[in-house]
């Protein structure tokens, strides 16, 4: 698939993970690895009880914002992308300040 994330998508797109090559997820996979690393290499040896949810939210927000993008703002099919109800996806999108 090779849309601008500012270009509609007029298809459904409900299954298309399955067509993610293994390249594409390696890289991603890969990259948060990397990110992680130098995330936890910054706390310098502190110890920290919310080192989960940060990196959650670190990449959430993004996320929420790229499949957005992604889907023209249609958040019934940023839902169905991201396998979430629409009710929590607003929720989300409220949480980032991206509605």
């Amino acid at each position: 698939c090779h849309h601008q994330f500012n270009e509609p998508v007029s298809r459904d797109i409900r299954g298309e993970i399955g067509s993610v090559t293994t390249n594409t997820k390696g890289a991603l996979k890969t990259a948060a690895e990397d990110a992680i690393r130098q995330f936890i290499e910054t706390l310098g040896g502190e110890e920290t009880s919310e080192f989960y949810n940060l990196v959650l939210a670190e990449v959430e927000e993004p996320l929420l914002r790229l499949v957005m993008e992604y889907t023209a703002n249609n958040q019934s099919r940023a839902a169905a992308m991201l396998g979430l109800n629409r009710g929590t996806l607003r929720k989300k999108l409220r949480q980032y300040n991206l509605l």
